[in-house]
């Protein structure tokens, strides 16, 4: 009887010391990706590991765009790097905002929308937090012919959190284009 109740308490106790080594994701926190590497989110993004399906907490809605006064009229453009993965070869375009980019032999549009020279996201409110290109992101939405394959946000500082994904194509926003 003795030796049962000395198994279940060693049970108890592993089970409470592998319990007490695994840490919380805090926000902002770096998030491992590959072996070896880590990702910083960027500020305001939803945390992994947080809560909720999928570990992200978000709140239920549509989320909203708001361009601060002090970003409306500053940029005109972006400047997206494409990747061709079948040659290794790597072009960059300068693409107004509110415009498309037909990718050369291809039927894919990248049509480029807003731009945040400081994007935050705060609940479903997405904002410029400044003027300056402290975390700089585009919307964009990819389409294949008439298939929608890809609507978010690319991050020049961060292209790994929610990238564009495609066997024949890699986009990533490299920066913003003021005006003037």
């Amino acid at each position: 009887m003795k030796r049962k109740i000395l198994a279940v308490a060693c049970s108890l106790t592993l089970l409470v010391a592998v319990g007490a080594c695994k840490k919380k994701q805090e926000p902002g926190a770096p998030m491992t990706g590959a072996p070896g590497q880590q990702q910083q989110l960027p500020p305001g993004h939803p945390v992994p590991g947080a809560g909720g399906p999928g570990g992200v907490v978000m709140p239920k809605g549509e989320t909203t765009v708001s361009v601060p006064d002090s970003v409306k009229g500053k940029w005109k453009a972006v400047v997206l790097a494409v990747e061709d993965k079948e040659t290794k070869k790597t072009s960059e375009h300068t693409v107004n905002l509110n415009s498309e980019l037909k990718l050369p032999n291809s039927k894919i549009t990248v049509k480029v929308s807003d731009f945040l020279p400081d994007f935050k996201m705060d609940g479903l409110n997405i904002t410029s937090m400044s003027n300056e290109p402290n975390n700089p992101a585009v919307k964009v939405v990819v389409t294949d012919g008439d298939k929608e394959i890809f609507k978010g946000w690319l991050y020049s500082k961060f292209p790994t959190i929610h990238p564009f994904e495609h066997a024949k194509y890699g986009l990533v926003l490299k920066s913003g284009v003021k005006k003037g």
